[in-house]
C-alpha cells in the first residue's frame, strides 16, 4: 500500500465523491455529482471510477423518484468525464467490474413491466449489452464469481438469493433466505455470504438473522453466522477475512426508530472466509455502517457510516480503529459508497 493510494467516498446527500490520501488521511478534493450517489467501482485499466446515481432524494421505498445514471469520474483529475444514461431502466445501485471479460455490471430495480435485473455494460462504448432478470423487484447488492460466469443477487423483499448465468441471462436458482442485504464471495469462489433478512432501522436482529453462508457448488445455505444486530454490509478482503457491519441502537432510539436514531455500530471481523468463519473480534465504528471495502493488501478496512457521515479506518491485525474521516453532507443520509484507488 502506497502513501499516494486514494480512498474515494460517495455521500448520498452531498451529493459528492470525496478523495482521501490513505497514507495521511488528508482530504485531497471533492467532486460534485447529480442527486443521489450510492455505490462506487474502480476500473484499473482505464483509471476511472463509476458511481451509481440511484434516487433523486431519499432512499429505498422512501424517495422522491428513481434516478437512471452512472457517473464516470477521473480520480486523478477529480472531475466527472461522462454520465451514462440507463433510461428506461432506473435505480442503479450495486456495481461490479468483471476485469477479465471487461464488463461492468449494475443492479436496477423493477419497472412497471419488468422485474429487477443486472445490466451488463461495455465500459468502452458505455452501452448496455444485455439485461439479466433476477426474478425480484429490489436487487441492490450482488457479487460475481471469479470466473465471471455467475452472479448472486440479494433481494430485499424476495425470500431468496437469485443465482443467474451471466452468459445466457438465465435464472439458475432461488436460494431460500428471508430477504437479504449485503453480499460478497470468498476469493476462491467457493462460498457466498449474504446478510439476512431485509434490514429495518431497529437495533435488534430477529431470530435466525445473520450471515447465510452459501456453498456455490450446490447453491445451498450450509450454515448461518448469528448476528446480534441488524446487518447490512458484507465484504471479503484479498486475504480472505470476512467483514460484516451491524447496527446498534440505544433503548431510547430503538423506541423512536427511523433513520438517524442509530447509535455507533460494530464491524465484525471473521477468520478466513470458508474455513469455519471464527469471530476474531469486533470494532466500534460510526452510526449505521452501510458499506465496507479494504485496502489492496487486506490490512485495512474502511467502513462508511451513513448516519454519522463518517468513514472508520480499521487496522485488521490489531482490531482497532486508526482514523475517522468526515464526509460532507447536506442532511441524512451521508457517507455511502467506497472504492480503494491504487496509485497510478
Amino acid at each position: 500500500m502506497a502513501n499516494n493510494d486514494l480512498l474515494a467516498v460517495a455521500s448520498q446527500s452531498g451529493p459528492t465523491v470525496s478523495f482521501f490520501s490513505v497514507g495521511t488521511y488528508r482530504e485531497l478534493g471533492t467532486v460534485q455529482l447529480p442527486n443521489e450517489p450510492h455505490e462506487l467501482c474502480f476500473d484499473p485499466a482505464r483509471r476511472l471510477l463509476y458511481c451509481s446515481i440511484t434516487y433523486r432524494s431519499g432512499y429505498y421505498h422512501r424517495n422522491t423518484g428513481r434516478a437512471h445514471e452512472i457517473a464516470v469520474i477521473d480520480p486523478d483529475e477529480q472531475r466527472v468525464t461522462d454520465v451514462i444514461d440507463l433510461s428506461p431502466e432506473h435505480a442503479p445501485h450495486g456495481l461490479v467490474l468483471d476485469r477479465d471479460h471487461d464488463i461492468l455490471y449494475t443492479s436496477v430495480e423493477a419497472t412497471d413491466s419488468a422485474p429487477g435485473a443486472l445490466l451488463a455494460l461495455d465500459p468502452g462504448s458505455r452501452k448496455v449489452l444485455r439485461r439479466i432478470p433476477v426474478a425480484a423487484p429490489g436487487p441492490h447488492w450482488f457479487t460475481v464469481t471469479p470466473d465471471g460466469r455467475q452472479a448472486y443477487t440479494t433481494n430485499k423483499e424476495a425470500p431468496y438469493v437469485s443465482v443467474v448465468d451471466l452468459d445466457s441471462g438465465r435464472l439458475l436458482e432461488r436460494i431460500p433466505v428471508p430477504g437479504s442485504e449485503g453480499v460478497d464471495i470468498s476469493p476462491d469462489g467457493r462460498y457466498v455470504f449474504a446478510a439476512t433478512p431485509k434490514a429495518d432501522f431497529s437495533g435488534t436482529a430477529p431470530a435466525g438473522a445473520g450471515i447465510a453462508v452459501i456453498d456455490t457448488a450446490d447453491h445451498r445455505v450450509v450454515r448461518t453466522l448469528p448476528a446480534e444486530g441488524v446487518t447490512m454490509p458484507v465484504h471479503t478482503t484479498s486475504g480472505g477475512l470476512l467483514l460484516t457491519g451491524e447496527l446498534r441502537m440505544t433503548d431510547e432510539a430503538a423506541a423512536a426508530g427511523g433513520l438517524g436514531s442509530q447509535a455507533d455500530g460494530v464491524l465484525n471481523v471473521y477468520s478466513r472466509a470458508g474455513s469455519g468463519e471464527r469471530l476474531l473480534g469486533q470494532v466500534e465504528v460510526g452510526r449505521f455502517p452501510l458499506t465496507i471495502t479494504s485496502s489492496a493488501d487486506g490490512s485495512l478496512a474502511y467502513v462508511s457510516n451513513v448516519v454519522s457521515s463518517t468513514v472508520t479506518v480499521v487496522d485488521l491485525a490489531a482490531l482497532r480503529p486508526v482514523a475517522t474521516l468526515s464526509i460532507p453532507r447536506r442532511e441524512e443520509p451521508g457517507a455511502h459508497g467506497l472504492a480503494f484507488v491504487p496509485a497510478a
